[in-house]
């Protein structure tokens, strides 16, 4: 990641960085009709900063960002304006970019809550709130300062050293607004960066002050150190600063390592770590990427020693997969499609390894039905599950994944179990047999689907009918009015 080199930050000047961007230009223009001190701030000046793309642009204003944002609307030719009056916030979608204006602000806090008693203020003591030093700085916008850097807590020289720091005073940032203290734990997951001592501290201190903020604004966060490029070290990060005691306690139970007659299990919290990491690697889905996080969350609950064999782990998959929608209710994640896809991969992470050992027609086909659309995003979590340091033991492994899924493609392109639907519906059963809906139905149902998953039939209508010919002579069902 480069970064531009340090001089004196405030004689730092953007006006060329600026020029690419036309609506800039725009903002001067009615900042200075409207006798208003106008900013860029905050993660569009740090990314600036950083090299890195930024489609969302902040601005503050001495005085009314709502008028600011009005008046610019016009200027940029009748964009639309959506105004937040409560927030003193205004934001407007132009081509490809989401600015946002807002009144410069001072803030203080209650104890007992995170939202802030929010007046006017000027630039500085805007700054002085925001939550880090990378975030807290500007770039003036008038013309009597275009393009100039305004970094008075140092900011430049911390995103040289990489390191996450509070403007003021970090055990008060923190104690104020907690959720501050996920957010130095994102940003540095995010930009591998290095959170200062004294602020690290602030966060040990005051990880029980996460109470009180709502569980939707910690798992947005969380989210975002999920999808870090690493995201093991955030979670490293949660872990000791005790925040991810706070909300996710079935993960900390992962951590330790047990001793019994000599015999040690692994430590499931830096297993799930690197199963994660591994998932990282070679997909950005979320929900992927969560079903690493619980894929083991039900170890701690199912181990248990036998002297013969050691620590077991016996149906951690179908208790994990039990325990993943109330994890996700409690977090505030979705519960629909999501939520089923994650429990899905939790129930069937261990299938595709017992296959290695024997690789079946039927039982290649029974994982195809189970896992259906989702099969190749199993296939990634269980090679992402091979996290053992014995290389020997690793391309074993992988070399017998190979063989499931070659055999999974070969099975596919002949029995299409991946997108099986009945070959004869449960309607038609009854209308061919004048069968009211009842029990039956489902039994010769599942036996054509089991004839098919065993491979004594093909997955075809015809062969359906013929067994389902059997069947009925077999139940009493045929008479002469039945045509199959």
């Amino acid at each position: 990641m480069s970064v531009y080199k340090i001089g004196l930050a405030n004689e730092m000047n953007f006006s060329e960085d600026l020029r690419g961007i036309p609506v800039f230009k725009s903002v001067s223009t009615v900042a200075d009709r409207l006798g208003l001190e106008t900013y860029a701030v905050g993660g569009y000046v740090r990314d600036l900063l950083l090299k890195r793309p930024c489609k969302d642009i902040d601005f503050v204003c001495v005085g009314s960002g709502i008028e600011l944002a009005e008046a610019i609307a016009k200027e940029l030719g009748n964009a639309q304006v959506n105004t937040f009056k409560n927030f003193g916030t205004a934001m407007i979608k132009f081509e490809d970019l989401d600015l946002e204006f807002v009144g410069a602000r001072k803030e203080s806090y209650r104890a007992d809550s995170r939202k802030p008693i929010v007046e006017d203020g000027s630039l500085e003591e805007d700054q002085k709130r925001r939550d880090f030093t990378i975030n807290a700085m500007a770039i003036g916008l008038n013309a009597r300062n275009y393009g100039e850097l305004i970094d008075p807590f140092g900011g430049v020289a911390h995103l040289a050293k990489k390191v996450i720091q509070t403007p003021l005073d970090p055990d008060i940032t923190f104690s104020d607004d907690p959720l501050r203290m996920m957010r130095a734990i994102r940003f540095a997951s995010r930009l591998n960066f290095d959170i200062e001592a004294a602020t690290f501290e602030a966060i040990l201190k005051n990880s029980s002050r996460l109470k009180i903020v709502s569980m939707e604004r910690i798992t947005e966060e969380l989210n975002k150190i999920i999808l870090s490029p690493l995201p093991s070290y955030g979670f490293k990060l949660l872990f000791q600063s005790g925040l991810l005691k706070e909300f996710f306690p079935e993960m900390v139970a992962l951590h330790g390592v047990e001793y019994v007659d000599n015999k040690a299990h692994k430590d499931n919290f830096y297993h799930t770590l690197q199963v994660l990491d591994n998932v990282s690697k070679v997909s950005d889905d979320l929900w992927l990427r969560w079903a690493a996080i619980l894929h083991d969350i039900a170890k701690p609950l199912t181990k248990r020693f036998e002297p013969k064999v050691g620590w077991t782990f016996h149906g951690h998959e179908d208790k994990g997969a039990r325990m993943t929608p109330g994890i996700f209710r409690r977090m505030k994640l979705p519960m629909n499609e999501k939520m089923d896809f994650v429990q899905k991969l939790v129930r069937l992470h261990l299938r595709p390894i017992s296959l290695v050992k024997e690789v079946t027609d039927s039982a290649v086909r029974r994982l195809l039905f189970e896992a259906g659309q989702d099969v190749d995003a199993l296939m990634m979590l269980c090679r992402a599950d091979i996290t053992s340091k014995n290389t020997e033991k690793v391309a074993k492994y992988l070399g017998n994944f190979e063989r499931v899924q070659r055999k999974m493609i070969e099975l596919e392109e002949r029995d299409h179990i991946r997108n099986f639907q009945p070959p004869i519906t449960g309607d038609e059963i009854m209308t061919l047999f004048n069968l009211p809906g009842s029990r039956i139905i489902g039994e010769i149902k599942e036996q054509i689907k089991e004839a098919i998953l065993e491979g004594e039939i093909k997955n075809s209508r015809e062969e359906a009918l013929e067994l389902l010919k059997k069947i009925a002579k077999e139940r009493g069902l045929i008479n002469q009015n039945v045509n199959l």
